[in-house]
């Protein structure tokens, strides 16, 4: 009777044992859980941090490039063709847009990211940072005397435009900061580079 009395104390230490390994192992699993989610938690709380000003100015100068690539084709064909320069400004415009939407396109297209999603998001990450950057640009240009009638074979037609460009990077670039702080403009083209 004794030994039945020692063999069941022993099954229920060993049962007992059991019990407490799996709620140690339940308390480590749900400790793992949260620790993630802490760390996702503090990514989270890290992504305003990313929309500093490197990641907007890096943002806007993917712009400019685009923009700067549309200007001078549009202005170098309505020159060439001798258009007026309404003409020539609406050609320019036109595909500043076409070249700054291409750009981003294709960088989101590299992510293996279909066309329809590609340029859906391309649209949406660059149309206000264009549209700002086309009307300081522009504007610029039809303010400086003289700068709207200038050929390409002059200064002024060329200081004309890299001051525009550099103009409308300096204002554009808080535009950008300021939509990718809030998960718009350039920071929905970053989610698809990770």
């Amino acid at each position: 009777m004794q030994h039945d009395t020692r063999d069941e104390q022993h099954e229920q230490h060993e049962q007992q044992g059991r019990h407490e390994q799996q709620h140690q192992h339940q308390h480590q699993h749900h400790d793992s859980r949260h620790a993630d989610r802490s760390a996702h938690a503090g990514h989270s709380a890290l992504a305003p941090d990313k929309a500093g000003w490197p990641m907007a100015a890096r943002a806007t100068l993917h712009c400019l490039t685009g923009c700067a690539i549309g200007e001078i084709l549009g202005m170098v064909i309505g020159t060439a063709f001798g258009w007026g320069n309404a003409e020539t400004m609406a050609l320019a415009i036109i595909l500043a847009f076409a070249f700054g939407y291409t750009l981003t396109l294709r960088s989101i297209l590299k992510a293996g990211v279909d066309f329809r999603t590609a340029f859906r998001v391309a649209l949406a990450a660059d149309t206000l940072s264009i549209a700002v950057m086309e009307l300081i640009d522009n504007g610029v240009i039809a303010l400086w005397p003289g700068a709207m009638d200038a050929q390409l074979a002059d200064a002024l037609f060329w200081g004309a435009l890299a001051l525009s460009l550099i103009v409308a990077f300096v204002v554009t670039t808080p535009v950008n900061k300021w939509m990718i702080g809030r998960g718009r403009g350039h920071a929905v083209v970053h989610r698809y580079h990770h």
